[in-house]
């Protein structure tokens, strides 16, 4: 059962805020893989939440079949700031999981902020990113956090996955373009969390406050890609190479790249650490020095059309229903409806979660020489195709890349940057993260490289 929490200010490696939420639990067992007797930098772990005996529940569902472990309980609310100060001063590392961000996750940034703790989240809400990085990231670098959004299959898979496709192109080949693919597999049906459900709904509520954010500050720098842009090509799109009907996917992976790309444009060697080993500087500078810039964007696909069919009706009724207030309405009260069953408030079964699993194929066009990139008229004349798969996405694989990036923070910290708020790619890109995925079941795979055939 549950431990109380002993008197004094004792700190611990990583905290788990929104323990008892749907991603929380599964968060939780992720985390008591790696806790003592496991070789690990994860030494204590605590639960945080606003239910003292939901937490507690969560906690002897994640230890199942076993007993609970003595995990101290911590009790906070996103609307009391009081108590979420009291946790980020005892977090080096809090897990923020407890969305949708936008209504939940500023308050719990803000106070690992104040506190100097690092805060890691699942956020795949770039309204919410990109005001967290407005607001906080001064104090953040002064007080030495690090807060680092979207550490879940948003957007990690699609970051590495880019990262690890960009290195493939070996001078003085040079990418243009890279589409990344999402296929989403199961035995069973589909379903997805409501919790992501209901931040797509509040993401077109409040696109126009994103879009105001966005004109308040800085233009990004803006990198440095070979050859035009590529044309747009059709709303819906059948790759035979892949055997998928696609459609582009208003993805929050396609903003997080282009924000990693554009910090890189400014700091072509990446961010310094702390207190990085002279080691770590070489590994950090050769590792951006590979890296290509090229225009990237997500497609969601399926094996057949009717299976893009409800991908299609979900984006359509929450376009259309989102902007306004009986509109947003509906759509949270019957998910499952509007989603055709991709979305529903129960979440789903243990089973579906089980049996599903995920592919990103990464496709990119580029130039087999940098140097034709600048002649007239010269199309692309070469294609890399790499994947990342893993497990289901929001229950297995989020922990999974979640729990992992908090471990790197907990055993290479000094490497990293002393603090403020930036992409996951951008902090974790030269560390061991991918071949720590790979350890935990997510695979980096170099597919194809061809010449392509001239029109």
């Amino acid at each position: 059962m549950a431990a109380p929490v002993p008197p004094g200010p004792e700190v611990f490696d990583v905290v788990i805020f929104g323990a008892s939420g749907f991603t929380g639990k599964y968060v939780i067992r992720e985390a008591l893989k790696f806790l003592p007797p496991n070789a690990s930098p994860l030494r204590t772990l605590a639960l945080a939440g606003r239910s003292r005996d939901r937490v507690a529940a969560a906690l002897r569902w994640a230890a199942a079949p076993g007993p609970a472990p003595d995990v101290p309980i911590l009790v906070a609310d996103a609307s009391d700031p009081a108590s979420l100060a009291a946790v980020a001063a005892r977090a080096r590392v809090l897990l923020s999981c407890a969305g949708p961000f936008r209504l939940h996750g500023r308050q719990v940034a803000a106070a690992c902020a104040e506190a100097g703790a690092d805060c890691l989240d699942i956020s795949g809400e770039p309204e919410f990113m990109e005001r967290v990085e407005a607001d906080l990231h001064e104090v953040a670098a002064r007080n030495g956090s690090l807060i680092v959004s979207a550490c879940g299959f948003d957007s990690i898979p699609a970051e590495l996955g880019f990262l690890f496709n960009s290195r493939q192109w070996k001078p003085p080949s040079a990418p243009l373009s890279v589409v990344a693919y999402v296929n989403l597999e199961s035995d069973r049906k589909i379903v997805g969390n409501f919790g992501t459900f209901q931040s797509a709904v509040l993401g077109v509520a409040n696109a126009s406050e994103l879009q105001a954010l966005r004109r308040s500050r800085p233009r990004p720098a803006k990198p440095k890609i070979p050859g035009p842009a590529p044309p747009k090509g059709s709303l819906i799109e059948h790759d035979k190479a892949l055997g998928l009907w696609v459609v582009k996917l208003p993805s929050a992976d396609t903003v997080v790249v282009k924000r990693t790309l554009a910090k890189v444009t400014e700091h072509p060697e990446g961010l310094p650490g702390v207190d990085e080993t002279s080691e770590f500087v070489d590994r950090r500078k050769e590792f951006w020095s590979s890296i290509k810039p090229a225009h990237f964007g997500v497609k969601i696909g399926t094996r057949s059309i009717l299976g893009l069919v409800r991908w299609l009706y979900t984006g359509l009724f929450i376009g259309i229903l989102g902007g306004f207030s009986l509109g947003r309405s509906l759509l949270l009260k019957f998910p499952e409806f509007f989603s055709l069953g991709l979305c529903r408030k129960t979440g789903p079964t243990e089973e579906e979660v089980n049996s599903a699993s995920f592919k990103l194929w990464f496709v990119g066009h580029g130039y087999s020489d940098l140097a034709r990139a600048s002649e007239r008229g010269t199309k692309p004349d070469m294609e890399m195709v790499t994947r990342v798969s893993g497990p289901e996405i929001g229950y297995i694989t989020t922990p999974i890349v979640l729990v992992q990036c908090a471990l790197v923070l907990l055993s290479q910290r000094a490497n990293l940057p002393k603090g403020g708020v930036y992409t996951p790619g951008l902090v974790f890109g030269p560390t061991d993260l991918q071949k720590r995925l790979e350890e935990n079941g997510v695979s980096f795979n170099l597919i194809s490289t061809r010449t392509l055939p001239s029109d």
